[in-house]
């Protein structure tokens, strides 16, 4: 049983762009017997090899306000290896993600006759921040051909029209009423918008794709809120895509103290004895199991004698202490992994297939790659 330390950091929270992980962090605060939260079912499917996909539905407000989340549905696919740059796997993560995308839009009554508009949000400027623009430059958009030549657009096709519409900085409008304005006048049925998030894992970054349908507050992952774009605020459905490309620094140091503790607590149990040394004599470096979990850290006692009263603390606490400290010097920095400039490319040719899959039937898997760069 951990113990309880008396700190109190409730001005500082644990920022994540991601439900799953809004209800992970719930869950450890809860300390809930039965391991669940009311109001929130989750049901997770991993049976495609390296896939792991997590349907999370918040069914009332007074457990979004529990999560930190809107009621709605929100959609999960994880893919450890997707920093692989593996091909393979990213047309299977594209087949995956079409497969869910086109089901999601059925659940919402949203049949092959209704039109779409595909907001790209973020800075183009900034690669972390330029999935959006990224992604709309490679969709199929067809809206055009509908009001200029409709007798020309063949059956298995959707009327889709696409904007990148910048930030705050870039254009000095609020986003939302670019969307607003756009929506207005171009009358779609339903708004698909595509942002970066953050995240609080370091393992998720790069790896995970979300599908919600509560809409999307752009830069609410980075502390830069801005008004929603959501069906309050447009009068439609509106279906946000993101996939955490930042991380802040307070959660890389949490995540690389718990993996030294892991690291050590893994390194005890194999040589069944008191820990010495990192690698036991003669032996080379074992394979880890990654990330830790709870189940791979060492006693408390041990814990204490590697990181004292830090070592001690629980997983939000940790974290909490550690922006507490960070904050107050502007060191919290937002960060994202070296190779961020062909992941970015990858990861958006992978949204982009996926969406003109799933929103144009005559859009095959074996020829989606036609429609994108």
């Amino acid at each position: 049983m951990l113990e309880q330390h008396n700190v109190d950091m409730s001005a500082f929270s644990i920022r994540t762009d991601l439900a799953l992980e809004a209800h992970e962090i719930a869950l450890a605060a809860e300390e809930t017997e039965s391991g669940s939260i009311p109001g929130v079912t989750l049901s997770t499917d991993d049976s495609e090899p390296g896939i792991k996909v997590t349907r999370l539905r918040v069914e009332n407000e007074e457990a979004g306000r529990k999560i930190g989340k809107l009621p709605g549905n929100y959609i999960t696919i994880e893919v450890p290896k997707l920093r692989d740059n593996d091909t393979k796997l990213e047309d299977a993560v594209m087949r995956r993600f079409a497969g869910e995308m086109r089901q999601f839009l059925q659940d919402l009554g949203l049949t092959e006759d209704k039109k779409s508009l595909v907001i790209g949000l973020g800075n183009w400027n900034v690669t972390p921040d330029a999935l959006g623009p990224m992604v709309v430059e490679n969709l199929l958009v067809t809206r055009h051909l509908y009001l200029l030549a409709p007798e020309s657009v063949e059956e298995g096709y959707r009327e889709v029209s696409a904007l990148s519409p910048g930030v705050l900085g870039i254009t000095g409008i609020e986003t939302s009423e670019i969307v607003y304005g756009v929506v207005k006048q171009s009358n779609p049925d339903f708004v698909i918008a595509v942002d970066a998030l953050a995240s609080r894992a370091l393992e998720r970054v790069n790896t995970t794709i979300q599908i919600a349908d509560t809409g999307i507050q752009p830069g609410s992952g980075v502390g830069n809120k801005r008004k929603a774009i959501d069906s309050k605020t447009l009068g439609i459905p509106v279906i946000s895509i993101g996939v955490p490309t930042v991380v802040f620094a307070a959660t890389i140091i949490s995540d690389a103290i718990t993996y030294l503790l892991g690291h050590f607590g893994q390194s005890m149990k194999e040589s069944k004895r008191a820990f010495t040394r990192l690698v036991p004599e003669g032996r080379n470096l074992p394979e880890r199991k990654t990330p830790y979990t709870e189940a791979d850290l060492p006693e408390m006692e041990a814990r204490k004698t590697f990181m004292g009263l830090v070592g001690q603390l629980a997983e939000n606490e940790k974290m909490q202490l550690i922006q507490e400290v960070l904050q107050p010097l502007g060191q919290n920095l937002v960060v994202t992994p070296k190779e961020i400039d062909e992941f970015m490319e990858g990861i958006a040719n992978v949204v982009a297939g996926g969406l003109n899959n799933a929103l144009h039937r005559a859009v095959e898997h074996e020829n989606v790659g036609a429609y994108t760069h």
